[in-house]
């Protein structure tokens, strides 16, 4: 079995993969004026972006495909549950 130290880990792995996809899609939607944000939000997000970037590398938190997307959510999803929260919780 897996010790909490590692589940805790791979949660917060996930939870920066997703949240990083999530957030270039914004940014997306921000730079052809599709979304806003308040500046001072959007200054802590391209901030945190660059930390997750920084410790991952790019290349990393991108998915191959539409599977591998499913699967870094599928084992949030489970992280989390296993962790106590409720199934299907990807509020990030």
């Amino acid at each position: 079995m897996r010790n909490s130290k590692e589940i805790i880990k791979a949660e917060e792995e996930l939870f920066d993969k997703i949240w990083i996809n999530r957030h270039i899609v914004l940014r997306y939607g921000i730079l052809t004026g599709q979304e806003i944000a308040a500046p001072h939000i959007w200054a802590k997000a391209l901030k945190e972006s660059q930390r997750i970037i920084e410790k991952y590398g790019l290349d990393n938190l991108i998915p191959k495909d539409d599977f591998e997307w499913g699967m870094w959510n599928g084992k949030f999803s489970t992280l989390r549950w296993i962790n106590g929260d409720e199934w299907d919780n990807f509020e990030i």
